[in-house]
């Protein structure tokens, strides 16, 4: 008697990556959806049924086989370890940084301006006396670079990040460029 290579090596397998490419467009389109991406998240959402249409048909072509459920769960555990991946390299959306310090509040406002990030400031009381608190929106992929140069200037500063669902003109964002997703918020601005 043969090995069956292709119900036991060549469907599970197929099934495997079927599933990782439809629970990844699945966390795609769920984020797609937070941010009123309309008809980025039906398309994606149509993709993502018709590969799992297809992944559950080759199990219920042979239900009497182990390997293709182990295969089906190990999918879709792996497809959200790639959505999350796929979604971080994305960097879809916008942050709020709120940076609050006691020291060098006015230098940290002429770099951030100065390296084309938009910095809003407000004097606030904390527990040990007068601070600024600083106010910066930017597009997700500069989070980092706003925090470092915060931290340039007062390693000590407290930030927060916050992701924003909506804003007024996101055009004013200049953060040194566009989005490389601009086309796709453009496409999904259209309503």
């Amino acid at each position: 008697m043969e090995f069956d290579y292709l119900n036991y090596i060549i469907f599970p397998l197929l099934i495997f990556m079927i599933r990782i490419a439809d629970v990844s467009l699945g966390t795609v389109r769920i984020v797609c959806v937070s941010k009123d991406m309309r008809a980025l998240s039906a398309f994606l959402g149509f993709l993502e049924v018709m590969i799992w249409l297809f992944a559950i048909t080759q199990i219920l072509k042979n239900v009497s086989n182990p390997v293709q459920y182990v295969a089906y769960a190990a999918g879709f555990g792996m497809g959200n370890y790639v959505g999350i991946t796929i979604e971080r390299k994305l960097s879809m959306g916008s942050r709020m940084i709120r940076i609050i310090t006691k020291n060098k509040a006015k230098e940290l406002i002429t770099s951030l301006r100065s390296r084309g990030y938009g910095a809003t400031s407000i004097d606030g009381e904390g527990l040990e006396g007068p601070v600024k608190v600083i106010f910066s929106v930017v597009r997700r992929s500069k989070v980092a670079d706003v925090i470092n140069i915060a931290k340039e200037h007062n390693p000590k500063a407290f930030f927060t990040v916050e992701e924003i669902n909506q804003l007024s003109d996101s055009s004013s964002l200049n953060n040194n460029g566009q989005s490389r997703f601009y086309f796709l918020e453009k496409f999904n601005r259209r309503r």
